[in-house]
């Protein structure tokens, strides 16, 4: 597979959805539920952790369960959220979907949305490539229960990419919602 292995947020390895067989709409059921695709994630996972240099032999990612993450991208396209919500392809630039702790994230996590945004300003890696490619300074990505918005700032200096800021934003779930009786003569 083509990858981009990045450590901006959290060490991240990115995928191409199709490359995998995925179309970058998946919600949970679809990856949680397949233990072939868990196991192969995994396995991707291991090595990524193996080249990124954060283990020194396979074996070790075991014990390293929490990084590298590892996401699949695609182009923009229309889908239905958990929530039910529709998501239209105009809304967003690309899609996303993460795993975390060996299943697919419901949402996305905070650490691997910078990953996207910083991979996203770099030109070439595949998260820029499903964006458009070019030069990006901010995307918004479609997730299985939304869209999210982050950006960097990455500069290319001496042949290293060095990222001198990062953006995100985050959104908040209804947690509660409720009436309260205040009897008239209370004011």
């Amino acid at each position: 597979f083509k990858a981009t292995l990045i450590n901006a947020g959290i060490p991240t390895v990115f995928l191409n959805a199709a490359d995998l067989g995925y179309s970058g709409m998946e919600l949970q059921d679809a990856i949680n539920g397949d233990p072939a695709a868990l196991e192969r994630f995994e396995t991707i996972r291991a090595h990524g952790a193996l080249r990124m240099g954060l283990i020194e032999h396979v074996e070790q990612a075991a014990a390293r369960q929490h990084t590298p993450k590892v996401a699949f991208v695609a182009p923009a396209h229309a889908y239905l959220a958990s929530s039910g919500k529709q998501i239209r392809a105009e809304d967003i630039d690309l899609l996303v979907r993460a795993m975390s702790m060996g299943k697919l994230h419901h949402a996305m996590m905070g650490t691997a949305a910078v990953a996207i945004g910083t991979a996203a300003a770099i030109p070439g890696t595949l998260v820029n490539l499903a964006a458009g490619g070019g030069e990006r300074s901010a995307v918004r990505f479609g997730h299985p229960s939304g869209t999210l918005r982050v950006g960097a700032e990455a500069r290319l200096i001496n042949g290293q990419w060095s990222v001198t800021k990062a953006i995100m934003s985050r959104s908040a779930r209804v947690l509660m919602e409720g009436w309260v009786r205040v009897p008239d003569d209370s004011f």
